[in-house]
């Protein structure tokens, strides 16, 4: 009996040692700082976030850069075509080319993987270079016309031969929907293929499909004033071509938001619209 005691209070003695020595373990590791587990977890949320953030940039600057590149393409061709007109040599005037400027130029690198900061560098560059282009193309514009320009540019009359007012400028009821809508323009109804007609001198600066106009031209005549013919069924000019008063430019068709053969002839000042019935029955000079 007394051995058997004996052993047991060996055993609980034991027990006693091993239970505080793992409550000291405890509370030492308590003691300690501990990371949180969530840290990393947060970290790669962070990290995810501001990664979509930057890739999101970089597409929208890529987007933007796209734009201005095909805008510099178009005036170029623009510019080109006028010069070629005008019979100004090209080692005289190119307008493929910058005009001498201090700083060296920034290339596009659209089709390389580009950090957000290298992209909106190379949309600064850009949007530098189409002020340059505008710039060069107004000094063409005053080379090219002279005084003809002055004369012939002068907006008078109707934009058909054959066809007849069908609906004027202002509030009107739209027809698709009823409502009342502002028209910009007026409309002159006539048969498919009629010959479209230029209201005045001057150089086209659009033409091609527009959203609502269908099949357009506008042409630029000059100190702020702009035509735009819509809705034909063909196009006969090209941006870029200098074009008389009274020169066919496109036949009469019901592209776009259209619902019969008209013309849509609108007419813009500093790209305001403005009512074109004055000039329609304006005189010639």
């Amino acid at each position: 009996m007394k051995l058997n005691k004996l052993h047991w209070m060996s055993a609980a003695l034991v027990f006693a040692l091993i239970s505080g020595f793992i409550i000291h373990l405890l509370l030492t590791s308590e003691a300690q700082p501990q990371t949180p587990l969530y840290t990393f977890t947060d970290s790669k949320d962070s990290y995810d976030i501001e990664l979509k953030e930057k890739s999101q940039q970089v597409t929208a600057l890529t987007i933007k850069l796209a734009e201005l590149q095909s805008q510099v393409l178009r005036l170029n061709a623009l510019g080109d075509r006028l010069a070629e007109q005008a019979n100004i040599p090209e080692n005289e005037f190119n307008f493929s080319e910058l005009p001498p400027s201090g700083g060296p130029m920034i290339q596009s690198h659209v089709n390389q993987t580009l950090s957000a900061s290298a992209l909106f560098s190379d949309v600064q560059a850009l949007e530098t270079e189409l002020q340059l282009k505008e710039k060069q193309l107004k000094l063409l514009e005053s080379l090219t016309f002279g005084h003809h320009i002055e004369n012939t540019s002068y907006l008078s009359g109707r934009p058909i031969k054959k066809g007849w007012l069908s609906s004027y400028y202002g509030v009107r009821k739209d027809p698709f929907n009823g409502r009342p809508a502002m028209h910009k323009g007026v409309d002159f109804a006539g048969k498919e293929n009629t010959h479209v007609i230029a209201t005045a001198a001057g150089v086209v600066s659009w033409a091609s499909e527009r959203y609502g106009y269908g099949q357009l031209i506008e042409i630029d005549h000059g100190k702020g004033i702009k035509t735009r013919y819509g809705h034909n069924k063909e196009l006969l000019v090209n941006v870029g071509d200098v074009v008389n008063k009274g020169q066919s430019i496109a036949l009469m068709g019901s592209t776009g938001r259209s619902t019969g053969p008209h013309v849509h002839y609108e007419i813009l000042r500093n790209n305001k619209h403005i009512d074109p019935v004055k000039y329609v029955y304006r005189k010639a000079k």
